[in-house]
C-alpha cells in the first residue's frame, strides 16, 4: 500500500497525479495505491513532522510499513507501481542517478511552489 499526498491546488501537480491515477486504475481499485489531496486533510502527516506547506512544496507518501517518502522518492515509488514506467524508477532510482534526481526534483519543486504562491493558489 502506497498513499500519495499531493496538492490539487497546483495545476501541474494535479495534472500529473490525474495521469498517474489513470495509469494505475487497477492498483487504485485494489487498494494498493491511494492518492489523497492534502488540502482536504492538512494535518494528515503532522505525526511525521510534515506541514501543509511541506506537502504543497513536494510530494509525500507513506508506504505499507508506515515509512515516509518525500519528493523524488515518491515519484520513483509511483513509477515502480505504474505499468510501463518501471524503467523510469530503475533509471532515476539507481544509486548513481538518485542524488542528482533528488536535486533536480527539489529545484523544480521549489520553482513550482514559488510560481503557485505568486499566482495566489494558496
Amino acid at each position: 500500500m502506497l498513499t500519495v499526498w499531493y496538492n490539487t491546488r497546483c495545476p501541474v501537480c494535479d495534472a500529473g497525479i490525474a495521469r498517474q491515477q489513470r495509469r494505475l486504475i487497477e492498483a487504485v481499485k485494489s487498494g494498493r495505491i491511494e492518492f489523497r489531496d492534502i488540502n482536504l486533510e492538512p494535518v494528515a502527516l503532522a505525526g511525521y513532522g510534515a506541514s501543509l506547506e511541506d506537502i504543497r512544496r513536494r510530494l509525500h507518501a507513506t508506504d505499507a510499513d508506515g515509512g515516509l517518502l518525500v519528493g523524488a522518492d515518491v515519484a520513483i515509488a509511483v513509477w515502480k507501481a505504474t505499468p510501463g514506467e518501471g524503467w523510469l524508477a530503475a533509471l532515476f532510482g539507481n544509486p548513481v542517478l538518485l542524488p542528482p534526481t533528488r536535486f533536480v526534483y527539489d529545484r523544480f519543486a521549489d520553482l513550482l511552489y514559488a510560481w503557485n504562491r505568486r499566482k495566489g493558489r494558496w
